[in-house]
């Protein structure tokens, strides 16, 4: 018994669990910091959030351990991912004509009136799964399909994308683009042309975001037209479009190094709006201090450069895939909410992985890194038989 549970924890990554289950402690208690006083003033009371944040929590760690435990080709099934794109479809479409409206976009779906889905979310994790199965039916069965195979899940891809455009949802469309976009490259496309690909994409993005501001100023109107006027000069503005972000900065600057102490944040008392969201980075930077943004942004680049390295260690494309996707998936979503509170790209809405408070987004990320861990636990299974075998054929020589 003993040997069996020292073969099965030593086929646990470190690497990915250790700051994987630290984001999402400090995820509950940062939430409960950050909401506690604005919910002391409602009937909910001041531990709302913080229930809701530890069931998300636990339940994300449930589907984290099922996801890399169970046989993983069982989300290949051709019959299941049907299902998924009809459900992804029906909901994004359902979410435009009935979903809840909350900061100009209908990006949510009420179930009893005691929790909500958000579609965009999830369909992250459905083009990951979907994309990277199609993929790699064509490179083992390259002869079965036909030269323009791709663009049939290509265009599923960008009918997904445009219902998340239009609810509006700018990040969640554009985080789902770039998860597209890297399988489409890994799959299809040499590594010169996916690298020159990609550094024409991020040039495009940090030297293009001004010229686009500019316009959607001048031909957006409303509450997205509001957060690039914030976006490009928030101090012009700093009782209306650029308020959000200029308390961010007042929260950041506050902090300093080491902080003011956990729960002595002056922005969050009304001053910065979704303190347990969008800007609860800016939070962190007040209570906590530059100190621990720095430890969050290790963490996450550790469980990113892990996940890339599983998946370039992997024996087959699926597999590799996968982490490219969830790589790409968690990359692109911390570096818009890190963006966003430091004013380096506009208010887009996304959250902090692991961290910020949502119940979408932490199972959906459990479930995306539960795939990795799943690769992961079976690399290092795969090395550790053949290290035994290795040691057995060293001593049967001896004797």
């Amino acid at each position: 018994m003993k040997n069996q549970a020292k073969r099965r924890f030593s086929t646990w990554d470190p690497w990915l669990l250790v700051p994987f289950l630290s984001l999402c402690v400090l995820g509950v208690v940062m939430v409960y910091s950050a909401s506690a006083v604005v919910r002391y003033q409602s009937e909910s009371g001041p531990f709302s959030y913080l229930r809701k944040q530890a069931i998300f929590a636990v339940l994300g760690l449930l589907v984290f351990m099922f996801v890399s435990s169970v046989d993983i080709k069982m989300f290949r099934s051709p019959g299941l991912l049907k299902y998924f794109a009809m459900a992804m479809f029906l909901s994004l479409i359902g979410v435009k004509l009935f979903g809840a409206s909350i900061n100009g976009a209908q990006g949510w779906i009420n179930i009893g009136g005691v929790f909500s889905i958000q579609p965009a979310e999830v369909c992250k994790l459905f083009l990951i799964l979907y994309l990277a199965s199609l993929f790699t039916d064509y490179r083992e069965h390259p002869k079965s399909f036909s030269k323009y195979a791709y663009a049939f899940p290509m265009t599923v891809a960008a009918v997904l994308i445009v219902l998340i455009v239009i609810q509006p949802d700018l990040g969640g469309a554009a985080i789902n683009s770039a998860i597209v976009l890297i399988l489409f490259l890994s799959a299809k496309t040499k590594w010169k042309g996916g690298v020159t690909v990609l550094v024409s994409v991020f040039l495009g993005v940090v030297f293009g975001m001004p010229f686009v501001s500019e316009l959607a100023v001048k031909y957006i109107h409303g509450y997205k037209a509001a957060r690039f006027v914030g976006y490009l000069n928030p101090f012009g503005s700093t009782s209306g479009a650029g308020s959000q972000l200029v308390n961010s900065y007042y929260a950041i600057s506050n902090g300093g190094l080491f902080g003011k102490g956990l729960g002595n944040s002056i922005q969050k008392m009304g001053y910065l709006p979704e303190p347990n969201t969008d800007f609860i980075l800016a939070v962190i930077a007040e209570e906590l201090g530059l100190i621990t943004v720095i430890l969050i942004l290790l963490g996450l680049g550790i469980i990113v450069c892990r996940t890339i390295q599983i998946g370039a260690r992997a024996t087959n494309q699926y597999d590799t895939l996968i982490c490219y996707g969830v790589a790409t998936f968690i990359l692109v979503e911390a570096s818009f909410n890190i963006g966003a509170v430091c004013g380096l790209l506009p208010i887009t809405g996304v959250t902090l992985p692991f961290i910020s408070y949502g119940g979408s987004s932490m199972l959906v990320l459990c479930f995306a890194l539960g795939l990795v861990f799943n690769v992961s636990r079976r690399q290092r299974a795969r090395r550790s038989a053949q290290q035994s075998q290795v040691k057995e054929g060293v001593l049967n020589a001896n004797a």
